[in-house]
């Protein structure tokens, strides 16, 4: 859904349910695997098994209603 149908579905007093899906990769990542990875070792460390650790500290923008972006 776009910013623009969410707006319109606000304005029409619609209730809206947003869910949010995170990606957690299970096992061990190759570097083979990566071709852009092989093709400069230098740039990317040995070890890309993992993504990266979750922050403490999540974020949000807070949307005030009947806004337009700055331009």
């Amino acid at each position: 859904m776009s910013s623009k149908e969410m707006s319109k579905s606000l304005g029409e007093h619609a209730e809206v349910f947003a869910m949010f899906a995170t990606l957690k990769l299970e096992g061990e990542t190759k570097m083979e695997e990566f071709p852009v990875a092989c093709e400069f070792p230098d740039v990317f460390p040995g070890d890309v098994s993992d993504v990266p650790p979750e922050r403490e500290v999540e974020f949000a923008i807070d949307l005030i209603p009947d806004t337009s972006p700055i331009s």
